[in-house]
């Protein structure tokens, strides 16, 4: 019975050892396990922050790729606008080239054209002297005030000349146009008011308001010439009404005074 006992103990003893080892050895294998989670875990989290940075590091570069396209083609667009001014440097260098020709060449004109303007005004005065004496002073008074310009600082030489040239279009147009206006004039011995009427400078006549003295300019002997004829008087009366955009435009016989014959 001890024996048998024994025989049983030791085996008891043999599976305690078994299951103790077996024990030691499952408490081993956990704890290596969880090592191994561990360091996994580790390289997991250490993988997943250098995926991190190599994103990050992407996004920077894909920003700074953008940026160098960006400046690139800011860079060509300086360069065709350089090239642009540097075309309009040349340009302007050419044009005030050409200015300082131009001023040169005006300065001698400039000191011709004052001299030419006064004979221009010398010539165009004794015209008028000449001619038939329609608005003589009005015509003679404009003359002066331009020679006087002349002398006047504060006008240009362009704008004095345009002056003399602006006088010679208003006589020119005298030549094309009919006019008609009021004034006194010494008829008979008494100063009476009377309508002068001009046609170009073809006919220079006077009628007085009651129609009764009429008389046309005579340019050779410079004087005025009764008119007495009194289809004469009612066709200058129709004239001035013409004049006066009175009447319509109509064919009129008119007095011609002689025309003066230049010397």
């Amino acid at each position: 019975m001890e024996v048998i006992m024994n025989k049983a103990s030791s085996k008891f003893g043999l599976l305690g050892m078994v299951l103790a080892l077996n024990m030691v050895s499952g408490h081993g294998a956990a704890a290596e396990a969880d090592s191994v989670l561990a360091e996994g875990k580790s390289k997991t989290v250490a993988a997943q922050t250098s995926q991190n940075k190599i994103d990050k590091l992407a996004g920077q570069t894909y920003d700074i790729l953008q940026d160098f396209r960006l400046v690139n083609k800011q860079l060509e667009g300086i360069k065709v606008y350089n090239a642009q001014l540097e075309k309009q440097l040349e340009n302007q260098q050419k044009t005030m080239l050409d200015i300082a020709f131009s001023i040169e060449n005006a300065t001698v004109i400039e000191r011709q054209i004052i001299p030419l303007a006064i004979k221009m005004l010398d010539a165009l005065e004794q015209y008028v002297n000449l001619d038939i004496p329609f608005l003589r002073d009005t015509r003679l008074t404009s003359i002066s005030q331009v020679r006087e310009n002349l002398q006047a600082t504060h006008f240009s030489t362009s704008e004095k000349f345009r002056q003399v040239l602006e006088l010679y279009d208003i006589e020119s147009e005298y030549g094309s146009t009919i006019d008609q206006y009021s004034g006194l004039l010494g008829v008979e011995g008494k100063e009476r008011k009377v309508t002068f009427m001009r046609v170009g400078r073809i006919a220079f006549l006077y009628q007085s308001s009651d129609q009764n003295h009429t008389g046309v300019w005579n340019a050779r002997d410079k004087k005025w010439d009764p008119v007495d004829s009194s289809d004469f008087r009612s066709s200058t009366a129709k004239a001035i009404r013409i004049a006066k955009k009175q009447a319509a435009i109509d064919v009129l016989d008119l007095p011609i005074a002689f025309p003066e014959v230049a010397k």
